[in-house]
């Protein structure tokens, strides 16, 4: 009876084990929700990881016991090994029956394999284990360019994925392409890849122009810089001196309304059905359309 008993008790604690995945914002000290602040306060284990030191010392005037996962990452090693390391140490003492949080910076869901894959290793083993949202990058980029999503629908890609499986474009939409500046880069390196980038240009030129401007985005991690919005032509990618935190936004074509769709749903000609000439940018950064 006494083994039992005590084989029941190491299955409670086990099975007490739960995992949290949370979103910093890209400004953590303003950005993180009263939801995040409340999970990274009451776990056993915090680990985290931020952009810039400002958030990592934020981070840790809330937990002074929080730990970064920046370790996981080797200089020139493929970032699959960093994120299985991570997924690892974040398991671990979920596995030993605590409550654990994870701060990445952003969306905890966009751009972050890890932890999508600790979720469902934790529940696969019978943990409980959720994420709760943060504010991306794209979010940001919405909001500083004036773009509306709903307008002229949105298509997301990882930059590599967009090459490597030759997703189809609908050039009527915007397309957003996540990570451009390590385009064609599978190992942990903050430097771009100038093939990679000859073969985005290449294949954007296809679909929209070698003339066809895009934007190049870098949000702000830090409440007193502005974000780096810069406008330039798909010929000139190569040249155009991007980093490893540029995303790239390229506006819609126009396209105008299907008149019979227009006539079966008995709309009026409006503004929302108007399609603009061009896409550009005011001094603010403001989308307009003219």
């Amino acid at each position: 009876m006494k083994p039992r008993s005590r084989e029941s008790k190491a299955s409670r604690r086990r099975a007490s084990g739960s995992l949290v995945v949370v979103g910093t914002g890209l400004k953590a000290a303003r950005q993180l929700t009263p939801e995040a602040r409340e999970e990274i306060s009451r776990a056993d284990r915090v680990f985290y990881l931020v952009s810039d030191p400002l958030s990592e010392r934020w981070v840790k005037s809330l937990r002074p016991t929080a730990r970064s996962l920046v370790s996981c990452y080797l200089s020139g090693r493929p970032r699959g090994e960093a994120y299985e390391r991570m997924i690892e140490t974040i398991l671990a003492p979920v596995r030993s029956g605590h409550t654990v949080c994870v701060a990445f910076y952003g969306h905890p869901g966009v751009s972050v394999l890890p932890s999508h894959e600790a979720i469902r290793r934790a529940r696969e083993e019978g943990f409980d284990a959720r994420m709760l949202p943060g504010i991306s990058s794209e979010d940001s980029m919405f909001a500083e360019l004036g773009f509306d999503p709903t307008r002229s629908g949105c298509q997301t890609y990882e930059a590599t994925d967009f090459l490597v499986y030759r997703r189809r474009v609908d050039p009527s939409s915007a397309l957003v392409l996540l990570q451009a500046g390590v385009v064609g880069n599978l190992n942990y390196s903050s430097r771009p890849s100038q093939r990679g980038l000859r073969l985005l240009a290449q294949r954007l030129a296809k679909v929209y122009g070698r003339k066809h401007e895009v934007v190049l985005y870098e949000a702000s991690v830090l409440p007193v810089v502005l974000s780096t919005i810069r406008v330039v032509p798909v010929e000139q990618l190569t040249t155009a001196g991007i980093t490893g935190s540029t995303t790239l936004f390229v506006p819609p074509r126009p396209r105008p309304p299907d008149r019979e769709s227009v006539r079966s749903l008995r709309l009026r000609p409006s503004k929302t059905t108007r399609v603009p000439s061009r896409w550009r940018l005011d001094p603010r950064g403001n989308e307009t359309l003219s």
